[in-house]
């Protein structure tokens, strides 16, 4: 009999031609809690960080200097990044895992949507932030109220500045597969707005399935065509939803096309408030199980981010939609 391995462990059984070591781009705090109804308090979004952070993930995207009015969850944002970096540890609001700091190296990215939010971001010390453009008119009509040449004449002076000021920049580009208005998107049309954001500046580009409707096939023809356009798998992340349960399965074509950084959420929270079919992101725990299959470094340990997982749907009041964390649970109990 084949011997087994350790209960939360996958066998490890590495495979030709992939990455060595993923870097994960953990969205759960902001793009994944970006959509509950109810508003989470601040300090356990701030213990969600750090708990992220415990479990050995090193780029965790903490929120968004959006307007209020247009996502409210995300209101308390300058509260959020200073509890980070001050925290509360005793009396009223007291943080309930304060003794895990954040290490150095933990990046924590911001979105921020036009040069207001990058002013608000400035002045926190934010080092790291994002734009989020689209590659379709229909939804950056819905989501920027802009067409899409606007928006990226819009993130302009945003990403001049942020660099001017030593900044890093990531750009999120969605609908890069299909669109709820406009069905499918056509790859060079993918390419021609991916090449125009990249070309504002920004340090890396991710590819984002915001609806779920991609298959690994669609998935290679766009990575395959993007570099034959010059941008190659290292100015790249992929951003995959599970709408249609594809989302392992597209990550794993991007990996065999050397991407080599994969946006996930923690326990498979997310949406997207402008597009009503995009369900849940990608679970992080279930990316870090294929992952530990193929022998692909992370730094992640996979029982902590369960139980972390399985803490924050304690919070929101129902179970985890991601997999594995409903398996690694349940034999936990």
């Amino acid at each position: 009999m084949t011997e087994q391995p350790p209960t939360g462990l996958p066998m490890t059984v590495p495979a030709d031609g992939l990455p060595a070591r993923v870097r994960i781009h953990e969205v759960g705090p902001r793009d994944g809690l970006q959509n509950e109804r109810a508003v989470v308090p601040v300090e356990v979004k701030a213990d969600f960080i750090r708990r992220l952070a415990a479990a050995g993930l090193t780029t965790i995207e903490a929120t968004s200097f959006v307007h209020p009015k247009w996502v409210p969850q995300l209101a308390d944002a300058e509260r959020l990044m200073e509890l980070l970096r001050d925290p509360i540890t005793e009396g009223p609001g007291a943080l309930t895992n304060p003794a895990a700091p954040l290490a150095p190296d933990v990046r924590l990215p911001v979105l921020v949507p036009n040069e207001r939010g990058l002013d608000r971001a400035l002045a926190l010390g934010v080092r790291e932030v994002a734009v989020f453009g689209s590659a379709t008119e229909s939804f950056a009509k819905a989501n920027l109220n802009r067409t899409v040449d606007e928006s990226l004449a819009m993130f302009a002076p945003v990403v001049a500045k942020a660099k001017a000021e030593g900044l890093r920049v990531r750009g999120y580009l969605s609908m890069c597969f299909g669109d709820p208005w406009e069905g499918p998107v056509p790859v060079d049309q993918v390419v021609r707005v991916s090449r125009a954001l990249l070309g504002l500046g920004c340090d890396e580009l991710s590819l984002g399935d915001t609806i779920g409707v991609a298959t690994p096939g669609h998935v290679t023809a766009l990575l395959a065509a993007l570099a034959g356009a010059g941008v190659g798998a290292d100015r790249l992340a992929v951003h995959f939803h599970d709408t249609y349960g594809q989302a392992l399965a597209n990550t794993y074509a991007a990996l065999r096309h050397g991407i080599a950084v994969v946006d996930a959420s923690a326990g498979g929270l997310g949406g997207c408030p402008y597009a009503k079919s995009a369900t849940g992101n990608l679970a992080t725990e279930d990316l870090v199980w294929m992952l530990d299959g193929l022998g692909i470094e992370t730094g992640v340990d996979l029982g902590l981010l369960t139980a972390t997982s399985v803490w924050m749907a304690a919070h929101l009041g129902r179970p985890s939609p991601s997999r594995t964390v409903r398996a690694l649970s349940h034999k936990e109990q």
